[in-house]
Parts: structure tokens; C-alpha cells; sequence
């Protein structure tokens, strides 16, 4: 039998040595391991220009290099704390049992305030840990770096709970530290590429509204679209546009909102003193608002929404409102860049306002002069001539031999009257001006007319001549309101009438031009006045006639129905007789 060579008896030191060996050897692969997964993760997160992608993915990948159970990433707001915060490892059901996640404060703030790595083998243990919100799962190992853009601190990156239920070591600290480093150039350019993206859509909306504004469209469209981009552009829940209302000067109302519960806050006033509103609208400076629970908007605290951004509409000392921006209160804040650029949107939406506005005071001059120019032609020019006529006519009556040649002149001159008397009161509706005619002595007169047709049951005829809204003070003209709007209301009631006919006249003295009485008559055809009955209704309208110096009279009319005539003094004034052009 051949003999086996037998192997060389190893020493303590050679076994020693050949361990050693093995063990470098087996370091190096596995830092050439790393190595390349570190590499490989920064291509990956470097290759999307999204932010909220590359976010997501420097996390997920974080946690994969060092064996992380749970990862997170709080991105600093201008105040300090967490605008955003990506949780990496929890599920949805157990996120949703989160009372709320960390803000960026305690030992979560200190990478942030240090600017260095903070490792720890029990994050409890920290002198400003503050514990667990409800819900939280537990984690003890602990690795926080901050990310750095620059020279400014863009967010800090968290690793908790080892996955072999080890520490964190230097290896980890040195990888994920790396792996920020590269990530901070990925996260510069994916945070300038949205900033420009949303700097597009904020000018693209901008000139939009502009664009509608100055082309004519109605001013509530323009901020019902202005209210609806800004919420979306802006990532909100609630857009409410806020006015001031002039009959109630302390406070702003809600006229515009855009969300899901926009029905249920339209009209919600806010008082201008002592609220975050009031004080955005006062000073025409922008506020972001951590919770809106801490300022006074009820409309929002009440349904459960916390941070919040007021913007004023149109620059300091000439703001026009305040656009207010709401998120659901699990929500982060708003980032500054969101603030920056929606000031820069609501200062040019006001500004667009404002030059509509111009516009149109300047459309609705050029309207009034041609109403003041067509009225002077009237007075001028048809009227004379038309007077004219009629004197012509009543010279040739006398010449006149036959009594139904007479007849037919007399009625022709009875037109050209009737015609004068409605181009003049044609005048008098032009000299006021359409946003006038609601509140005026005529508008009203008009409108009381109208209201009553269905109670009627026909259009009442309304003829209005002579200066009504130019002579008759208020009282008296508060005193016509409320006979004829008796007077139509016995009509509906009693008369069954088909036909119904109201005429309003101011008489002028001849000689000076001054305006004497004023006269309302309502007849219609019914069934006239019953010789009989209670007379409370005519009682009321004589007794306010008599008090202003005038009277009543109530007849049946030649061929049937009712004649009720009220008739009053006006007051001289002193002022000169109302004539508009001489």
C-alpha cells in the first residue's frame, strides 16, 4: 500500500494568521458589495427628476443598505420643522393607527442643529426624546444624518431598528452618509426642476386669469377659477377667496370657495380685528399658519383642517381680499415656495382686477355719455319739433269746419302729448344710470309693479312722467310706495280685474319749471268699489295723503272698475328747477 502524504500540523499563529486572512479577504468582498449597492443606489435615485420620487426612493434605499427595519426622511420647512415626512417600513393600516408623525423637533432636530450624523444604540435614551405618539411601533438603534443641498439643510434622514437586532455601526453611519452626500445633487436638481414646473402653472394661471379679465369676463368667474387653481396648483383641500362687503365694513365674507366643502362655508363671515385674515388683509403681507385651529377661522377649524396659508389679493395698501388655503389637519404645511409663488399669483390677480375695473368704469363712461348725448337729442331736437307740431295743430283747429275733421286733429295733438310725456320720461331713465335704477324712486316703483303680475294675475301698464327721482324727497317717495303697493294689493284681492294701469306723474309749473304735486293713479277694470263694506285699506291711504298736506279720492271708473287717486305736494327745496340741459 502506498502511503498518503500526510498535511502539515498548523501552529496557534499560522491558524491565527490564515483566520485573519479569510476574515480581510471576506471584509473586502463585502465592502465591494456595498460598494456597488451604494453605487447602484444613487443611479437609482439620481435617475427621476420627480422630487417626491427621488425622496421615496433614497429612503427605501437607505434602510436596504444597512438593514434597516423602518426609515424616514423629514424635509425642513422655513420655520424649522417637518414640511414633509416619508415614513419607509410601515404599512398603511399601522400608519393610519398614528396619532401623528414626528415634526422635527427633539432628538429628531438634532442631526438638524448639529449638521453632523447622531448614532445611538437606544433613541430613548436621548435627553430630548419625548416619546412615542400613539400608534407608533417601537424602535430603539437609531441613525440620523442630515441631507445636505449646498450649503443649505434640506431635510435629515432617519434609520431605526437594525434587522439583526444589532447597532448601528460606523460602517452604516459612513454609507448612509455617503449616499446623502450624492443624493443632495439629485434632490437639487428635482427640486428646481418642480420649482419651474410650478412656477409654469402659476404664470400659465396667471395669464389666464389676465387674460379673462381684461377680455370682459365677470369678475366672480374669474376668481371661481382663480380659487379652483390655486387649491390645485397649490396642493390644498379648501381654497376660500374672502371680500369685504361695504354694510359691513368689520368684516370679510366668504364669496368664493373651491373644495369639498365649499357649499358649506360660502357667505361665513370673519371678523377683520383680531383674526389671522383680518390681519393679512390689513397689512397686505402673506402668513402661513401652522394650525388653523390657533387663529380665529371658524369655517375651517370646525371641520377638522390645521395648516393653512392667507394670501392678500393685490398689493399693500390696496388688497382687495385674501385668498385662504386649508389642508386636512394629518397634512404637512405649506412649503415656502409654495407661499412665494402664490403671493406672486395673488399680487398680479390683483393687480388684473384692478386694471378690469378701470376698464370698465371707463366702458360704462363712454355708456353714460352716449345716454347723456341720446337724452340731450331727445330734449333738443324731438321733443321741440314734436311740440312743435302740436301747436301747429292747435292753430288749425280753429280753421276747421268739420266737427269730425276736428275730431281726428284733436286726437292726433292728444298723441303727440302722450308721445312727449314718455320721450320725457325715456329721458329721465337715461340720465340714471342702470346700476341706479334698483335703488331709485322710479326702479322701485317699477319693481313693486312687476312683483305683483302673479298675485294680479295680468302685467300691470305703469306710465311714469316727469322728475320723480329727481323731486320727490325720500319720505314722500317711501309714503307712493306703500299706497300703491296697498292699492295693487285691493286689486288682487277684490277687483278681479284683467286690466291694470298705474301712472305716476310730477307736475311742473309752467312759468318757473318747478316740480308742485305728485300723483299716483290705479285703475283697472273690475268690479269696482262695492257700496258696502270695510274701507280700512282706502282709510290708510287717505290718512297718509292728508298728513303730507295732499288727498285721496277713489271712484268708479266711466265704463267700470275702480279710480283710485293720491295726490301730494313736493316740497320746494330751494334748489334751481330741474331741467338737464338748460
Amino acid at each position: 500500500m502506498t502511503e498518503l502524504p500526510q498535511s502539515p500540523r498548523l501552529s496557534p499563529g499560522h491558524l491565527e494568521d490564515l483566520l485573519t486572512d479569510a476574515h480581510g479577504r471576506h471584509r473586502d468582498m463585502s465592502d465591494q458589495a456595498r460598494m456597488r449597492s451604494l453605487l447602484q443606489a444613487v443611479l437609482t435615485i439620481g435617475g427621476d427628476l420627480d422630487l417626491a420620487t427621488v425622496l421615496r426612493r433614497l429612503t427605501e434605499m437607505a434602510a436596504q443598505l444597512v438593514g434597516a427595519r423602518y426609515a424616514g426622511l423629514g424635509v425642513i420647512d422655513g420655520d424649522g420643522g417637518f414640511s414633509e415626512f416619508i415614513p419607509v417600513g410601515i404599512g398603511r393600516e399601522q400608519a393610519e393607527r398614528i396619532s401623528r408623525f414626528p415634526h422635527g423637533k427633539g432628538v429628531l432636530g438634532a442631526p438638524l442643529h448639529d449638521r453632523s450624523p447622531l448614532r445611538l444604540a437606544d433613541l430613548r435614551d436621548h435627553p430630548d426624546f419625548g416619546g412615542f405618539p400613539d400608534g407608533h411601533p417601537p424602535m430603539s438603534s437609531f441613525l440620523g444624518v442630515p441631507i445636505q443641498v449646498r450649503d443649505e439643510i434640506f431635510g435629515n434622514l432617519y434609520l431605526t431598528e437594525k434587522a439583526d437586532g444589532g447597532e448601528f455601526d460606523e460602517d452604516d453611519e459612513s454609507v448612509v452618509l455617503a449616499l446623502a452626500t450624492a443624493a443632495g445633487v439629485a434632490i437639487e436638481n428635482a427640486r428646481l426642476y418642480e420649482e419651474a414646473r410650478l412656477r409654469e402653472r402659476w404664470l400659465a394661471a396667471s395669464t389666464e386669469i389676465t387674460t379673462r379679465l381684461l377680455s370682459g369676463a365677470a369678475t366672480g368667474e374669474v376668481l371661481t377659477y382663480m380659487a379652483a387653481q390655486a387649491r390645485e396648483i397649490g396642493g390644498a383641500d379648501t381654497a376660500v377667496i374672502l371680500l369685504p362687503d361695504p354694510r359691513a365694513r368689520d368684516h370679510l365674507f366668504a364669496e368664493i370657495a373651491d373644495g369639498p366643502i365649499a357649499q358649506e362655508i360660502l357667505g361665513t363671515p370673519v371678523e377683520i380685528h383680531g383674526t389671522g385674515c383680518g390681519r393679512v388683509y390689513e397689512s397686505g403681507e402673506p402668513m402661513s399658519i401652522p394650525d388653523l385651529r390657533l387663529v380665529d377661522c371658524p369655517m375651517l377649524t370646525q371641520r377638522g383642517y390645521g395648516p393653512g396659508l392667507l394670501v392678500p389679493l393685490g398689493t399693500p395698501g390696496n388688497t382687495r381680499g385674501v385668498l385662504l388655503l386649508g389642508k386636512l389637519s394629518e397634512r404637512a404645511p405649506f412649503p415656502s415656495t409654495v407661499r412665494r409663488m402664490l403671493h406672486s399669483f395673488s399680487v398680479q390677480a390683483g393687480i388684473a382686477l384692478e386694471l378690469a375695473e378701470a376698464r370698465q368704469d371707463t366702458e360704462r363712461l363712454v355708456v353714460l355719455e352716449e345716454r347723456d348725448r341720446i337724452a340731450k337729442d331727445l330734449h333738443d331736437v324731438v321733443i321741440q319739433r314734436l311740440f312743435a307740431s302740436a301747436m301747429t295743430l292747435m292753430s288749425t283747429m280753429r280753421l276747421i269746419s268739420s266737427q269730425e275733421a276736428g275730431e281726428r286733429v284733436q286726437r292726433t295733438i292728444d298723441e303727440l302729448d302722450a308721445t312727449i310725456r314718455e320721450i320725457r320720461s325715456t329721458i329721465f331713465a337715461l340720465q340714471n344710470p342702470p346700476s341706479r335704477q334698483d335703488t331709485s324712486l322710479r326702479g322701485r316703483i317699477l319693481k313693486l309693479a312687476e312683483n305683483t303680475a302673479y298675485s294680479l294675475g295680468c302685467h300691470p301698464g305703469v306710465s311714469l312722467d316727469g322728475p320723480i327721482d329727481a323731486s320727490v324727497p325720500d319720505e314722500v317717495g317711501e309714503q307712493l310706495l306703500a299706497v300703491l303697493g296697498e292699492s295693487l294689493s285691493n286689486v288682487a284681492r277684490h277687483a278681479r280685474a284683467t286690466e291694470v294701469h298705474v301712472s305716476v306723474t310730477v307736475e311742473e309749473t309752467a312759468t318757473t319749471g318747478r316740480p308742485t304735486t305728485l300723483t299716483l293713479t290705479v285703475t283697472d277694470n273690475g268690479v269696482g268699489l262695492p257700496e258696502e263694506g270695510r274701507r280700512s285699506g282706502l282709510r290708510n291711504m287717505d290718512e297718509r295723503a292728508r298728513a303730507l298736506g295732499g288727498g285721496f279720492s277713489a271712484r268708479r271708473g266711466e265704463t267700470g272698475g275702480t279710480v283710485l287717486t293720491w295726490k301730494v305736494p313736493v316740497p320746494d327745496d330751494g334748489t334751481p328747477p330741474f331741467d338737464t340741459f338748460h
